[in-house]
């Protein structure tokens, strides 16, 4: 069954329908009833996130083309492009358009840019491969010649020569203007890929006025430091058939630094190196034209990743041979204004509505069509293969980290067809890889980039929201083993840590110990992997339920409780934070909440809240839901009060992934105006009009779906399921047309700049209480309406019964990981500790010890045994346990209790060391106490400590001892008797070691 779209009906097919351009519909705007946009692709700006690390890319493409066809700008390195999708704003300079690309990619460079083309206005004299510069075979170009529109792009190089393309869903047309009178050739870099290749080869015919050819390439994030080396491999061969509309008056071609005038065939690679290790090697081929009499060259071109004769057929059956440019742009055009009228809004500036559409432009960019009009695909074994049964597409470019956290929802809530398609595709993909399903396909390829397992909660959402044209069963059967079956890449560290080959890293033992070890998980960071599996598991796990599956629901859904695992409520003074842990139990030490160890392109801080399938836990954990949000507020705002927008590691970064839900958060407790407040705030100043308008890598449409939904006002609760949280909708009406019939419609008539936070909301015309909207809505359609003012409503949505419902089992104990009770000793209770350090050694084994950092420590021998002696519960002395805890500014867990006094036996290292310590009580107060130690080597103490144990010696890990005495002081801190005491923190003195605890 095809989406009613009538242009997605016609490119399954292999072609697009055509339309007259509208005039944009601000032009008969009133201010009572604003006219609805019916020519949205007039207000998209391709140029938007082509700057200021955006990474897209201006060229021409229509909805999930194959062919993009867009500039390859250069910095004066041919083995490195100025941007990394191809194409930087502030680096005008090309050296070719090439034929693919893929939307925002993080990575430099990114991934495709294959073939790129050159219009070259002079005589080629010396093998284009050999400028390694880019001095002679390029040319720069000003913006005030550059044109870009949906599925056209033009431009005029300063060399003269016009440049004007314009494509379908697997070919394009090019149209090349030279100066009159001027050389002219057209340069075929078939082995430039962004990333370099393997192969490449190019054979030109002037009888039949053609030029075929490859690339046999791949290696996306090749380059990177952090594991990149392991992708320097091919995965797919691109295929180009190219015609002309006239003769060629000559032809040439060129291997590495050697031209060959006259030849019409070469072949080689460049490899996937850069700089000096591939510099002047590669080959490609030229063709040139008379232009004493016609300056004009139209090409025509197909692409195909199975064969040329494929190509062949794609471009014949998508492109006639009489169509130029314009006829192209049009068909074009009516693709892109059918595509971008599934949400049709009314209202709004002609800024805001740039920055609304062009977002949906982004969207549709991926995933990108990789089958061709025969229904034959590239497979990720390498071979080609058939559409499975039912599919009518083909679907490649999964950048699944990202995308999961907003894009397929809205590509499931627009395009339901093309999202059965698209997860169909995955599993083709997953079966032809093994079972494996890669978090990150690029074309066919598994690239293994980044961490946690993406496609559940990408396919369980997809269900969710009613999409069912694709193998549900045998999807769910396929993910589900990948998540209990523990495969062999998963103890394997190649790639690691930014490309590990594990999807599920080192499974076995993250199901013996219920999360990702930090020291032997293979994986990127062991924190971050558990929150991803347990977003995951609770992704499978709701799909089983309704499948029916309640065998494999009862087994996941525990599961999805083990973020708690490596919640650690001392980390940090706040109340808790995400830290990685190691095999043996014990926190992986140092920890800052700003530090990414542990953690995949983010903090502590932003992941931290990444647990949107159990809010209401988070909560919990942190002590509340009036805690959780305090700690929201100094996430979002600057200490000055002032909206933080990146480049604080500690707080909000809305430039990536992992803490993009975080400002709907609120509605979960019980503060949705602050939601309002805090989505609108981010969209108006990190989203933009201009070059620069997004906030970070549009990773795939990523980042503008967040501003799709923010615009209307709803976000995905969680990845996996159909709610829709509610803020306050940017425009005045916006219909959203499913794709399978289904309408939804936001209505918020008083919207505007200052109208940000809700009053009231109606739904399907009663009233609607809650800060969340249903599964049916989504599924069934209906009509919304939000009352907006510039005041809040501190009471709309704020009730028990009103906030947003976790579907996982209830923790019985609200914060995790909180110290054992303490051990009852005398008249005290010795408290059980946290120990990062060890600081003990064995004469037989003294390499295990190092308490200052400098590789000294105590000798065993000369400490009490373990267990309660003198008051105190002291540490295991032996191994290489921590046994000391040093005072790194978190919090320190008390059995709660009513004391008079904190005995500690405690030292400090690398000089004497002070800090104030502040107790926490049950009741909300604190209170303040010094704590002035006693460097452990000292000859006396120096603020009147007691000396509690004494060693004669230190030990170092070379083996050696220095005979020098060593002290752990005994000190007391005043604890207010009335009051029952449960923490205590401090500034960040880590030299400060406490050995033991006792409160009394």
């Amino acid at each position: 069954m095809f989406s009613p779209r009538s242009w997605l009906a016609t490119a399954l097919a292999g072609a697009v329908l055509a339309t007259g351009l509208a005039v944009p519909a601000d032009a008969a705007s009133t201010p009572s009833k604003p006219p609805k946009v019916t020519d949205p692709a007039a207000y998209v700006d391709p140029l938007i996130g082509s700057a200021g690390g955006g990474n897209t890319y201006p060229g021409a493409v229509v909805p999930f083309g194959m062919i993009s066809w867009s500039p390859t700008n250069t910095a004066g390195d041919q083995t490195n492009a100025a941007g990394s999708n191809g194409y930087s704003y502030d680096t005008p300079r090309v050296r070719g358009f090439a034929l693919t690309h893929v939307n925002g990619a993080g990575c430099h460079p990114g991934a495709a840019g294959d073939v790129p083309i050159m219009p070259f206005a002079g005589e080629v004299t010396s093998s284009p491969t050999a400028d390694t510069t880019d001095a002679v075979y390029a040319s720069s170009f000003d913006h005030a010649h550059e044109k870009a529109v949906p599925g056209r792009y033009t431009v005029t190089l300063d060399s003269g020569v016009k440049t004007d393309l314009a494509v379908t869903t697997r070919a394009g047309v090019g149209e090349f203007t030279f100066p009159k009178g001027s050389p002219a050739n057209l340069l075929f870099r078939v082995s430039n890929s962004l990333n370099g290749s393997e192969d490449a080869e190019i054979t030109i015919d002037p009888k039949a006025r053609t030029v075929t050819g490859s690339v046999l390439t791949g290696a996306f994030c090749g380059r990177r430091a952090n594991g990149g080396e392991n992708n320097r491999k091919s995965y797919y061969r691109l295929h180009f058939v190219a015609t002309f509309d006239r003769a060629f008056s000559g032809q040439g071609t060129w291997v590495n630094g050697e031209l060959r005038k006259g030849a019409k065939t070469a072949s080689g690679g460049e490899g996937y190196a850069t700089g000096a290790d591939r510099a002047g090697r590669g080959s490609g081929g030229y063709v040139t034209f008379d232009t004493s009499s016609d300056a004009d060259v139209r090409m025509r071109i197909g692409i195909s990743y199975t064969s040329l004769d494929a190509a062949r057929r794609n471009l014949e059956t998508e492109i006639s041979s009489h169509d130029g440019v314009d006829a192209v742009a049009v068909k074009a055009r009516r693709a892109w204004n059918d595509a971008l009228r599934s949400i049709q809004v009314s209202g709004g500036t002609p800024d805001l509505l740039t920055t609304f559409y062009t977002a949906m432009y982004h969207v549709y960019q991926q995933p990108n069509v990789t089958s061709d009009v025969g229904g034959t695909y590239l497979g990720s074994d390498g071979k080609v293969h058939r559409l499975s049964k039912g599919q009518k597409v083909q679907y490649g470019n999964f950048s699944g980290w990202d995308q999961y956290r907003a894009h397929t929802q809205l590509l499931a809530l627009l395009e339901p067809q093309v999202a059965g398609d698209y997860a169909q595709s995955l599993y083709n993909l997953a079966r032809q890889n093994g079972g494996v399903w890669d978090r990150w396909v690029h074309v066919n390829g598994p690239t293994h980039v980044m961490t946690g397992d993406p496609s559940a909660p990408a396919l369980a959402g997809f269900y969710a929201l009613g999409v069912r044209n694709f193998d549900v069963r045998g999807a769910f059967d396929s993910l589900y083993r990948q998540a209990t079956v523990p495969h062999e890449s998963g103890l394997s560290d190649r790639g690691c840590p930014g490309q590990c080959e594990g999807q599920r890293p080192n499974l076995a033992e993250y199901l013996r110990l219920h999360y990702a070890p930090q020291d032997t998980c293979h994986c990127w960071g062991g924190a971050a992997e558990t929150l991803e599996d347990a977003t995951a598991d609770f992704a499978l796990a709701d799909w089983a339920a309704r499948l029916g599956r309640r065998k494999e629901r009862d087994v996941l859904l525990p599961r999805a409780s083990w973020w708690r695992n490596t919640f650690n409520p001392s980390a940090g003074a706040e109340g808790g934070y995400q830290q990685a842990r190691k095999a043996d139990g014990s926190w992986a030490w140092p920890f800052s909440p700003t530090s990414e160890s542990g953690f995949a392109q983010g903090t502590s801080a932003t992941y931290t809240w990444m647990v949107q399938h159990d809010v209401s836990g988070l909560a919990a954990a942190m002590g509340g839901r009036q805690a959780a949000a305090a700690r929201l507020d100094a996430f979002f705002h600057k200490p000055d009060g002032s909206w933080a927008t990146g480049g604080d590691g500690f707080r909000y970064d809305p430039t990536n992934e992992p803490g993009i839900h975080v400002p709907w958060l609120y509605n979960a407790l019980g503060q949705p105006w602050k939601t309002q407040e805090t989505v609108r705030a981010m969209a108006s100043l990190v989203y933009k009009t201009g070059p620069s308008g997004l906030p970070g890598n549009d990773d795939l449409g990523t980042m503008s779906a967040w501003y799709v939904f923010a615009a209307l006002g709803m976000y995905p609760q969680t990845p996996s399921r159909a709610e829709m949280l509610l803020s306050s909708p940017m425009f005045p009406k916006a219909r959203i047309e499913r794709g399978d019939g289904t309408t939804i419609t936001v209505n918020a008539p008083q919207a505007g700049p200052d109208a940000i936070y809700v009053q009231s909301v109606r739904l399907n015309g009663r009233p609607h209480t809650t800060s969340w909207l249903p599964e049916s809505l989504p599924l069934k359609g209906g009509e919304v309406t939000v009352n907006v003012g510039t005041a809040p409503n501190k009471e709309w949505a704020t009730a028990e019964s009103d906030l947003p419902v976790d579907h996982v089992t209830p923790a019985r104990e609200p914060i995790p990981n909180l110290p054992e009770k303490c051990e009852p000793v005398g008249d005290g209770c010795a408290q059980r500790l946290q120990y990062d350090v060890d600081g003990v050694a064995t004469t037989d084994a003294r390499h295990e010890g190092n308490l200052d950092g400098k590789g000294w420590s105590f000798p065993a021998e000369q400490l009490p045994e373990p267990g309660v002696r003198d008051g105190f519960l002291i540490p295991e002395t032996t191994g290489t346990a921590g046994n000391f805890h040093s005072l790194r500014g978190q919090r320190t867990y008390l059995t709660p209790g009513r004391y008079q006094a904190l005995d500690l036996l405690v030292t400090a290292v690398n000089g004497d060391r002070q800090t104030e310590l502040t107790i926490a009580y049950a009741d909300g107060t604190t209170s303040t106490a010094p704590l002035r130690v006693t460097d452990w080597a000292a000859s006396s103490a120096h603020f009147g400590e007691e000396p509690a144990l004494t060693a004669d010696t230190r030990y170092n890990v070379n083996g050696t001892a220095d005979g020098r005495k060593v002290t752990i002081w005994r000190v007391s801190v005043p604890v207010d008797a009335s009051r029952e005491a449960v923490s205590f923190t401090s500034t960040a003195v880590p030299d400060l070691k406490v050995f033991a605890l006792t409160a009394r």
